[in-house]
């Protein structure tokens, strides 16, 4: 939840970025809803470092447009630019 190291430690030791969450969510969906989730609850900023990770380690935003649908209806207007602007192939 939010921890970007452990993230990143997990992904180094091999989880794929596309693999779900027990929820059935891609884990790049699951980071954007907790992303706005954590903002929304705190009243802090929003921020896309952890959407980022996983874009950079390979998650498809282009292929899962559910991951633009849910930064869209969670009000995850950060996101939304990030993914707005990926390349598409």
């Amino acid at each position: 939840m939010e921890d970007l190291d452990a993230l990143r430690d997990l992904l180094d030791a091999g989880v794929d970025v596309e693999d779900p969450v027990p929820e059935g969510l891609a884990l790049l969906c699951h980071a954007i809803d907790v992303e706005a989730n954590s903002a929304t609850q705190s009243g802090t900023p929003l921020h896309v470092d952890i959407t980022a990770l996983l874009v950079a380690r390979g998650a498809d935003p282009v292929a899962s447009m559910n991951a633009l649908h849910v930064a869209r209806h969670g009000g995850h207007w950060l996101v939304e630019e990030l993914l707005t602007a990926w390349p598409r192939r």
